[in-house]
């Protein structure tokens, strides 16, 4: 399965590549997109989703990159994790957040696993 490249869209998913670029600022969209591209309903959908869900929020633009770093790494996603990396990078993640998140992921994965394995019951103080 090859990439689509912006000369070989078509003019739907050039459309998309376009605003890519321009929220981005960048003057080429990556990888993902055009291997999404081959599927330009998904490739819409898609970043249209992340437009709106990365936008800053209640969260700011670092803490979404850094939790979909996490979450990343958790699902073993080496693209993702490259990717998001250097997006939380470029908003101004340092290496020492970065060494930090990931002894929070491991200890996250950790726990939860030895949660799972002894079913542990929820506390009725955590239960909303």
């Amino acid at each position: 399965m090859a990439a689509i490249e912006y000369q070989d869209a078509s003019p739907q998913v050039r459309s998309v590549f376009d605003d890519i670029k321009a929220t981005r600022g960048v003057p080429d969209v990556n990888n993902f997109w055009k291997y999404l591209a081959r599927d330009p309903v998904l490739l819409r959908r898609t970043w249209a989703s992340v437009k709106e869900i990365m936008s800053p929020g209640a969260l700011d633009v670092r803490t979404k990159e850094m939790i979909y770093l996490a979450v990343s790494v958790t699902n073993g996603c080496p693209y993702c994790i490259a990717s998001h990396g250097a997006a939380a990078r470029k908003v101004g993640m340092s290496e020492e957040m970065f060494g930090e998140l990931m002894a929070v992921v491991g200890m996250a994965n950790k726990t939860n696993r030895l949660a799972n394995g002894y079913r542990v019951p929820v506390d009725p103080a955590f239960e909303r």
